[in-house]
């Protein structure tokens, strides 16, 4: 495992701060690294194989669509994007979707889609945008200006203008941020890499009122709530707003590089012909395994999800080890003691045979959907075992 470390440190920019972790292969829940040691994944990728690893559904997707055809250009009309578009829109009740690579690159459009809405429709000046103090919205230059947490705002000046950032729950305080040049308020319902912080539900009604009020866009970052993973296909639907622009991407096409972004009424016609584009966008390969993880995410799954978060809350309810949970669903935020750090249970898991993430000062769980009730509780145990050895 060392020469591969080696070699990966020697060849690939130093951008991550990776675990002494080398994946090779694996199946469902667990995989298994280059030395043959398992592991219970907790993490799937950051939440982006939904059904875990090689699930055959998906597999098969993706190596017939790949035998036909691996990729055509956008000037083509593509059966795989079609199929996967109508069954957003009739799932969600959204209008029309642009197909991305990513989720920096939904919330970019979505960006672009709002100031552009507000231009035909206002001229110039109604350009800013609202979003969350502790959000994250992405890694290019504009996301990282949406972003709302100041450590991102470093090194990659001039950041793009005309971001706001309000504190989350604080009704009176996004009160008096909006005013005559807002054009959009953006958001996550929980928001991930900020801490996995769920925000009130009077807060996500107030945000919906408010925009419909002052024809204000409602945007709603779905790239990690999406897709099944707080118990709902995506996790605005749990409040009974309408947002104006939805972006996903992460869990949507179960591991490969996909986003989307979906309007409705309001914005489905905002960018027209050359407005905006992708090379790879609605890759046909990409689209297909989509489309087999979208038509999967029914009731059956949303409630095995929400039995998963009752498991996950009665096996941590030691106050000695955890002193809080937070998220929903399959998005598990856990708040350790003062004296113990995320990343040193996050090591100690690797070191006993599960891998976690971490968001700021807390342990992350990002789960498959599907995992067994009986893998779950077995990484639980695992987990606990690790947080009391970092005591």
């Amino acid at each position: 495992m060392e020469n591969y470390i080696e070699e990966d440190k020697e060849f690939i920019a130093n951008t991550y701060g990776r675990f002494n972790l080398v994946i090779k292969e694996g199946h469902g829940s667990t995989f298994v690294d280059v030395n043959g040691k398992e592991y219970i994944d907790f993490g799937s990728g950051i939440g982006t194989n939904s059904f875990g690893v090689s699930d055959k559904e998906w597999l098969d997707a993706v190596v017939s669509q790949a035998s036909t055809i691996q990729h055509t250009s956008n000037l083509y009309y593509s059966l795989p994007q079609i199929k996967l578009a109508k069954l957003l829109c009739e799932k969600t009740g959204m209008k029309k979707v642009f197909f991305s690579n990513s989720g920096a690159e939904s919330n970019e459009c979505a960006i672009k889609t709002a100031r552009k809405y507000s231009f035909d429709k206002y001229g110039k000046g109604r350009s800013e945008i609202i979003t969350l103090i502790n959000s994250f919205h992405g890694r290019t230059i504009c996301t990282l200006s949406a972003t709302g947490q100041d450590v991102f705002h470093n090194y990659f000046f001039p950041f793009v203008e005309d971001f706001k950032y309000a504190p989350a729950n604080d009704i009176d305080a996004l009160k008096n941020l909006i005013s005559d040049k807002t054009c959009a308020i953006m958001i996550e319902t929980v928001q991930g890499e900020g801490g996995v912080n769920p925000l009130d539900a009077e807060y996500i009604k107030f945000i919906d009122k408010v925009c419909k009020e002052k024809d204000i866009l409602f945007i709603v970052d779905e790239v990690q709530t999406g897709n099944g993973r707080t118990g709902y296909l995506y996790s605005y639907m749990e409040y009974g707003v309408n947002p104006n622009i939805v972006t996903t991407a992460k869990g949507l096409a179960g591991g490969l590089p996909f986003g989307a972004i979906l309007f409705d009424e309001k914005t489905k016609n905002v960018l027209g012909l050359g407005e905006h584009g992708t090379t790879f966008g609605g890759n046909p390969v990409c689209a297909s395994a989509a489309y087999s993880i979208l038509k999967r995410l029914d009731d059956d799954l949303f409630n095995h999800v929400k039995e998963c978060r009752k498991i996950v809350e009665k096996k941590l309810s030691d106050k000695s080890l955890v002193k809080s949970i937070s998220g929903k669903g399959m998005m598990v935020g856990i708040e350790l003691p003062e004296n113990v750090k995320a990343k040193d249970v996050a090591i100690k898991c690797i070191e006993n045979g599960l891998v976690v993430l971490t968001a700021k000062t807390k342990v992350r769980l990002l789960p498959p959907l599907n995992i067994s009730f009986s893998d779950l509780e077995k990484g639980l145990d695992i987990l606990l075992k690790s947080i009391k050895e970092c005591m």
